[in-house]
Formats: C-alpha cells, structure tokens, sequence
C-alpha cells in the first residue's frame, strides 16, 4: 500500500471515471479472531486505494465492490499472485520474499510441488527464491531495493554458495553498502544494481598476490 499513489495508480482512476463505476469486483475474505479488521484484500488493493482516492477528490459515489468468497489461506495467496502479476508497483524482491514466506507456509518448502499450483516454471521459481535468500548486505550493496531485479540474483547466486570467493564476495558487499549509504546520504547518484553486481563478479575471482621470494602469501 505504501508505494500506491496518483502517480501509479492513474491508469486506473481514469478507468474508474470513463466507466463511471467499479465493473470487476474486488476479492475479499472474512477475518476471524481479528479486533482491528474485519475483512482482508486479496485481490483488488489498487482499486480499492484508486477508489478511496476518488471518493476523496470530489467522487463520493464510487462505492467499492467486493465478493467474498470461502479461500484458505494457500488459497488467498495463489489468488493474490495472480494479481500481483500485473502490478508494476510490486518489486521483484517484494515478490520473492512473499514467495520464500510462501514455500514453507503453504507447500513444505517443496518447490516444485510450488511452482505446479502457482503455474508457473520451476527454474523461474528458483531465480525468484534465491533472490529473495541473498544476504542482506549484499541486497545493501546493491543500493535501491526497487531497481533489485531476478536477473541479479542470477547472476550473484553462484558465487555465494562458499568457499573463499564468497567471502570475498561479502566483504566487497560491506564496502559497497557502506558506499551506497554514503551516497544517499550526500546526494550522490548511487552505483547501479547492474554495476554493483559486476564489481562483487569482480571480487569474487580476484586473487591475493604473490609475494616477493620467500614470502608466505599464495594464490587462492
């Protein structure tokens, strides 16, 4: 909700005021032992948010329509999917951190049993989820969480499964984070997701130096 605005949601106020009303229902289920709310949105949010924009800008007749039917909560989730598909709003690591929540809630953390409800492809599923497993201070390093996409993952996923180039991966992500906070906080343009994904690339293969005769470094 909080990255919905007048902005993102234009295409679908215009909609709303040349129909003159909500022609697709919005799905909602039925809350239980809930004291602040009685229903929950499980398909329909932005139009619910469009909605309330309007009837607070001068269209107090648009009225919200809903169906309420009887989902579990494997159910909701795979109807919410659905709609999340089309939101551009929705990030690619809001996405798979829902899905990563999902695998064990819902499916036993079997993710090709996953990937068959949600119809979707099992290696595309597995992008979406080690995205959503990246360290944190990577997800740091990569600076905007928004700009984070799957294909980044891809390409990071490999070279955090151990050994000494991940953690050489790690530390080039510290230094990063920290150079992305700095930036943010200077007004800085921050380093892009794609070039921060090249320079831990970059850190991940780099090798220490020799040292001189009779020195102890070595080559890892």
């Amino acid at each position: 909700q909080a990255l919905l605005n007048e902005e993102s949601c234009a295409d679908l106020i215009d909609s709303l005021k040349a129909e003159g009303r909500q022609r697709l229902p919005a799905i909602v289920r039925r809350l239980k032992d809930d004291s602040d709310y009685d229903y929950e949105i499980i398909a329909g949010v932005r139009r619910h948010w469009s909605i309330a924009w309007l009837n607070s800008h001068n269209y107090p007749d648009f009225e919200f329509l809903v169906t309420v039917p009887a989902l579990t909560d494997e159910e909701a989730f795979r109807l919410a999917d659905v709609e999340n598909r089309a939101r551009q709003d929705l990030t690619d690591l809001e996405r798979a951190r829902d899905y990563l929540k999902a695998l064990d809630l819902f499916y036993g953390g079997r993710q090709n049993e996953m990937a068959e409800r949600l119809n979707v492809q099992p290696s595309w599923l597995s992008r979406l989820l080690d995205l959503a497993r990246l360290p944190q201070v990577v997800l740091a390093a990569l600076g905007d969480p928004r700009q984070v996409r799957v294909e980044h993952a891809k390409q990071l996923a490999p070279l955090l499964r151990g050994g000494n180039g991940m953690q050489r991966v790690l530390a080039a992500a510290e230094t990063l984070a920290a150079t992305q906070l700095e930036a943010v906080a200077t007004g800085v343009a921050p380093v892009r997701p794609a070039d921060a994904v090249r320079q831990l690339q970059k850190a991940a293969v780099a090798a220490v130096p020799k040292g001189r005769a009779g020195g102890g470094a070595v080559m890892l």
